[in-house]
């Protein structure tokens, strides 16, 4: 006798959200909570592919396109692609000097020709930033950056081209009275990619990975030395990427990294900040 195939709404293709409803029904407590299974199984199952694209690091070769000699210079001789998105420049240590008893600061450093050039700092717990913009005042601005010619409704990745690029995030220096952690500060923000900007996770290293491994140092109650250097190609008003520094002054945290200012889905006029959907 042949055996019946299942197929269809049977299918492995629907058995996830088919458990998750069943699951929210029979244990969750009725039409709220299965409300919510549903709304995850639009927002969240169907989207996975969506997301795993957002989150995809760009390839060597478009990164490698950044390193021209010019830039090579500024950064040394010993850069080495990390296989998440960035480079490990000279075997992951940094010169900066983390021995000081100085009380917390942070400044920023124009170059010769008025772009935001360096953000160096020194960190420790008070300096941490716990509180949202909404609250703290220091929401979204309308200001732009050199080269902020934003590209939206992006296909194959993340949706817009750039974001407003801290040189010190707020949530390292936010805490620091004085320091103007704002979306506004034209001498601490570039323009910067989606990408190079949030990208968080050890697969798909952004600034935002290397920040998070300096904010738990901080929360962890350890003083961190913190440097970030945009790197240009001569005249041009974005900058290739950012030169990331960090130290503690018990060891146990140091990296030196380039995270280059590219994304996957998009290319780049460095001159001008044009963008182009890949």
């Amino acid at each position: 006798m042949r055996k019946f195939r299942r197929r269809g709404w049977l299918s492995r293709h629907w058995l996830i959200p088919l458990v998750v409803l069943l699951f929210a029904f029979l244990n969750l407590g009725g039409q709220s909570r299965l409300s919510q299974a549903l709304a995850w199984t639009r927002s969240g199952y169907w989207h996975q592919t969506t997301q795993r694209a957002v989150r995809q690091p760009p390839t060597q070769q478009q990164a490698d396109a950044v390193l021209t000699p010019t830039v090579k210079k500024q950064l040394g001789s010993s850069i080495q692609w990390n296989n998440a998105g960035a480079f490990i420049v000279n075997n992951n240590r940094t010169k900066l000097n983390a021995n000081t008893n100085a009380a917390p600061w942070a400044v920023n450093h124009l170059d010769a020709q008025g772009r935001p050039w360096q953000g160096d700092a020194w960190l420790n717990k008070t300096t941490r930033q716990y509180q949202n913009r909404a609250v703290t005042g220091n929401g979204a601005s309308s200001w732009k950056p050199a080269g902020f010619l934003q590209a939206t409704n992006l296909t194959g990745g993340y949706s817009h081209a750039y974001d407003r690029g801290h040189l010190l995030g707020y949530a390292l220096v936010g805490g620091l009275r004085g320091f103007n952690a704002s979306e506004s500060n034209p001498n601490n923000i570039a323009a910067q990619t989606a990408w190079a900007n949030e990208a968080g996770s050890a697969a798909s290293t952004g600034q935002n990975y290397y920040e998070g491994l300096v904010r738990q140092a901080l929360d962890r109650g350890k003083n961190v030395r913190y440097r970030v250097t945009d790197i240009y190609d001569g005249n041009n008003l974005v900058p290739a990427g950012a030169h990331i520094e960090a130290k503690s002054s018990d060891g146990s945290l140091q990296f030196n990294c380039f995270v280059p200012n590219v994304q996957r889905n998009i290319s780049i006029n460095y001159a001008t900040g044009a963008v182009t959907q890949r």
